[in-house]
């Protein structure tokens, strides 16, 4: 009789966790809502000129050369022109940084 010898292989086992249960406080966590938008208004004066209104809003908006000039020309004939739309914080801060210009220009909510 030939004796067999039975060679065992182990192989390692892989244990597997469970998943994390969701906390509740990451489940019950509410969506952050928008910041309602407001206008932000360029009112026409006749004390500045042109040339002054286009610089200041190109020094303190992200409008271009192009728009600042349309806007300015818009105020001027008819008399206030829509600048840009964004929260009212920074609508308000807009309103701040053009008065030091002595500029007229105002926020209000867009409906």
């Amino acid at each position: 009789m030939t004796e067999q010898s039975a060679t065992v292989t182990s192989e390692p086992t892989v244990q597997t966790l469970p998943p994390e249960p969701v906390r509740q406080e990451e489940a019950a966590k509410p969506k952050p809502r928008k910041l309602p938008p407001f206008k932000v208004i360029l009112h026409n004066d006749d004390e500045n000129e042109m040339v002054h209104v286009i610089q200041a809003i190109r020094h303190l908006t992200p409008l271009s050369r192009t728009e600042a000039m349309q806007k300015t020309l818009e105020a001027d004939m008819t008399g206030c022109s829509l600048l840009l739309v964004t929260h009212r914080e920074r609508a308000e801060l807009y309103v701040e940084q053009f008065a030091s210009y002595s500029l007229t220009v105002t926020a209000e909510p867009d409906a």
